[in-house]
């Protein structure tokens, strides 16, 4: 080995724990030591003071900027304990306080929107207790105010553990801490008190069958036969190194995406990510322009939101830009606040208008796989202003299949005019990193399709029609 790295994810390791692991380390072993602490519940400062007491080689820092939080302990306050010592490191204090500058005027404020101000502390001691690690934590903050469902992070944090458990105590790090953290948002947002695990991951579905090697303790017996139930390798769980049920695939991806992969980083970019990796290619080389919501902001663009939000805030609106051209004096102009983000949007009053044919108007059910008839003619009426009014009238014969969740259309199982029968798999969706797979709601026939693969869905939205009447 070239190093030993102690992997701390979750900042649960304490000072003197990490003095006497590392002290006993340095007795037995010949590899430098390696610290890799989040800061997440406040410890790892000490930690890795005590550990650097303990005869600590390497340790992961952030500059203060980046620092803290689910991050790691910012480099300045330890360059600074260690002044002097013989464990001194040599940084110059003045360049690091100038690149800090640099960061906190040139490059901060235009990722300022994406930090957590759920709360007002920096460190998180429950983190203790359901012992999340510090990207996991991010991410299901991320994942659940992308579903509206912040408020049911207390809900998630309960339920983690106990997931983790039936998942055969696997180690909440990258894969499979993504794996465990999604089930329990799935598991939060679709269960009831009739069935648990309503909507399972396919990534769950193979860490069952044992694609991801034994788990430290056995998986829960019935989770592992639902997980299995109609599964694509079969319902009783393999034993065999997983390695060996993969079949090699570099050459079908290199004759699937064919010239637009220009080099090895490329083949390999699109082999790991068929759909997300095909369009980033796309955008890379100008055949696609990048739609805005991937492009970064300009420092400037960035000043300004900033700026508008604050007046805002203070009861002292920005001034409304002049409008281009007169329009309706139905015309009605909303503040809408998203991540402190200031939008100035304009919605126009309209009495009644009627669509000819099916259109993917989002219309609410039950999840996990959300279904409602719709006919052929659809009037729609202003809705009032709650969450149980639905605005589409319904008709014998149609029935829709909604996007449970925001995510991304990775492939089709069936296509227009294909016969399906309930419970078939119809559609995959990639939401919050994972495959989620989506079956029919009832049998019939496919009769239209509404987004393409590679297409972005709002939760809610509709992505196909299935003819009942046709079945």
């Amino acid at each position: 080995a070239d190093s030993i790295c102690i992997k701390d994810m979750a900042g649960l390791l304490a000072p003197y724990d990490a003095y006497t692991l590392v002290k006993s380390l340095k007795k037995s072993v010949k590899p430098p030591i390696h610290l890799h602490s989040h800061f997440t519940s406040g410890m790892s400062p000490m930690s890795i003071l005590k550990a650097v007491e303990a005869g600590l080689d390497i340790v992961d820092t952030c500059l203060s900027p980046y620092a803290y939080r689910t991050s790691h302990a910012a480099l300045e306050p330890l360059v600074m304990s260690l002044l002097g010592t013989n464990r001194d490191t040599g940084f110059d204090i003045n360049q690091l306080a100038g690149i800090n500058e640099v960061l906190e005027k040139q490059v901060m404020p235009k990722y300022k929107h994406l930090l957590d101000d759920s709360k007002m502390s920096i460190i998180d001691i429950n983190v203790l207790l359901h012992q999340t690690p510090g990207g996991m934590l991010s991410n299901l903050v991320n994942q659940l105010r992308e579903m509206n469902a912040l408020d049911k992070i207390d809900r998630v944090y309960k339920e983690l553990p106990r997931v983790r458990k039936e998942l055969g105590q696997i180690p909440l790090v990258t894969p499979t801490s993504q794996i465990v953290g999604t089930q329990t948002v799935n598991n939060v947002l679709f269960d009831d008190e009739n069935e648990r695990y309503k909507m399972i991951t396919d990534q769950v579905k193979d860490l069952c069958y044992g694609l991801y090697g034994k788990t430290p303790v056995p998986i829960d017996p019935a989770v592992q036969q639902k997980a299995l139930r109609g599964y694509k390798r079969g319902e009783t769980p393999t034993n065999q190194r997983p390695a060996e049920l993969l079949e090699p695939a570099l050459e079908q991806a290199k004759s699937e995406i064919g010239g637009l992969a220009k080099d090895l980083d490329d083949l390999l970019l699109f082999s790991l990510y068929p759909v997300t990796g095909k369009k980033f290619l796309q955008w890379k080389y100008g055949i696609e322009t990048p739609p805005d919501g991937v492009r970064a902001l300009s420092l400037d663009e960035a000043k300004t939101r900033i700026e508008a939000a604050k007046k805002t805030l203070a009861g002292n609106p920005p001034e409304k830009k002049p409008k281009a051209a007169p329009k309706s004096e139905n015309l009605r102009s909303f503040n809408v606040y998203v991540d402190q983000e200031l939008f100035e949007v304009e919605v126009e009053e309209t009495t009644d208008f009627s669509v000819a044919g099916p259109v993917p108007q989002a219309v609410r059910s039950n999840p996990p796989h959300i279904a409602s008839t719709r006919p052929q003619t659809t009037s729609l009426q202003p809705k009032p202003n709650h969450a149980a009014s639905q605005a589409v009238s319904t008709s014998e014969g149609q029935i829709v299949l909604e996007a449970p969740m925001p995510g991304m259309i990775v492939r089709f199982s069936k296509q227009v005019g294909d016969t399906v029968k309930q419970g078939e798999p119809l559609v995959i969706l990639e939401a919050m990193k994972m495959e989620n797979t989506l079956n029919s709601p009832a049998s019939g026939t496919i009769r239209e399709i509404f987004f393409d693969v590679g297409d972005a869905v709002a939760k809610d939205d509709q992505i196909l029609l299935i003819d009942t009447q046709a079945s």
